[in-house]
């Protein structure tokens, strides 16, 4: 006849088999960070569709296979709700800003992350004789994106400023608005270097009809903002960034779109 087990063989096969069912601990007590995604292609394309393209997306991936505290998860919002879900807490973070793209008033921390990109000015090889074109923009057709905030402009986005003072016509696509410069409907587009390399890889037929500047109208160096009562710290987060960038990942997912990957200073 088998003995019967002991109390202290049972309570130790009872803590085995909880073990063996339970969930990772991290899976329960990792700490959701709402980044919210507006649509800023490369960087973030067309959120607000469920899509999960750009380079966003992989940014979070690659936080999330860092550690295993924090639960990095993607809000959709847009250029100009950005604002609002951020003062609500409906998002902890924005990332890829600027303070001064409107957030002066409103309290935050900030993180650079080490990462820099350069709106350029695009025109068609046909007008663009030399660099030159680019010295003045009086008299120019511009076509900008709505919403947001230009350098040459004050960074005013103001869609009737940017329609009286330059001649714009105002979009929701960086597409429409290069190819409006190619097909010569509008005479200079601004976007980003990181953007135009893309177009031009999805697009190798404009490669000999658009030239960019030299001309720079500002440098992207690229933040992210916190609210000040957000689940991780400014200082928690940039040494997330810190160890992503140590460890090549940034350089990984950002090299390959021209943006530059740096060493913020303390």
């Amino acid at each position: 006849m088998t003995p019967a087990p002991s109390l202290k063989a049972i309570a130790t096969l009872l803590m085995l088999a909880a073990t063996w069912l339970a969930e990772p601990a991290w899976a329960g007590d990792a700490i959701d960070v709402k980044i919210g995604a507006a649509h800023f292609p490369p960087y973030t394309v067309r959120p607000e569709q469920g899509a999960d393209t750009g380079l966003l997306p992989q940014l979070v991936e690659a936080l999330n296979r860092l550690q295993q505290d924090y639960r990095f998860v993607l809000v959709p919002t847009s250029i100009q709700r950005r604002f609002g879900d951020f003062q609500q807490a409906r998002t902890d973070m924005a990332i890829f800003e600027n303070p001064e793209w409107g957030w002066q008033q409103i309290p935050h921390q900030t993180v650079d992350m080490g990462l820099e990109d350069a709106e350029v000015f695009v025109a068609s090889q046909a007008n663009a004789g030399d660099q030159h074109y680019f010295d003045s923009l009086a008299g120019k057709r511009l076509a900008l994106f709505n919403g947001y905030h230009y350098a040459f402009a004050n960074f005013n986005p103001d869609p009737n400023y940017l329609r009286k003072a330059y001649n714009a016509t105002l979009t929701y696509s960086h597409d429409s608005n290069l190819l409006m410069v190619q097909a010569g409907r509008s005479d200079i587009a601004l976007v980003t270097r990181s953007y135009l390399s893309d177009f031009l890889a999805r697009n190798p037929e404009s490669v000999s009809q658009l030239v960019a500047s030299q001309r720079v109208d500002q440098v992207y160096h690229h933040y992210a903002l916190l609210r000040p009562d957000a689940p991780i710290s400014d200082r928690q987060f940039a040494k997330l960034m810190r160890d992503l960038r140590d460890s090549g990942e940034l350089a990984r997912i950002f090299r390959p779109y021209r943006i530059i990957v740096t060493t913020p200073s303390d």
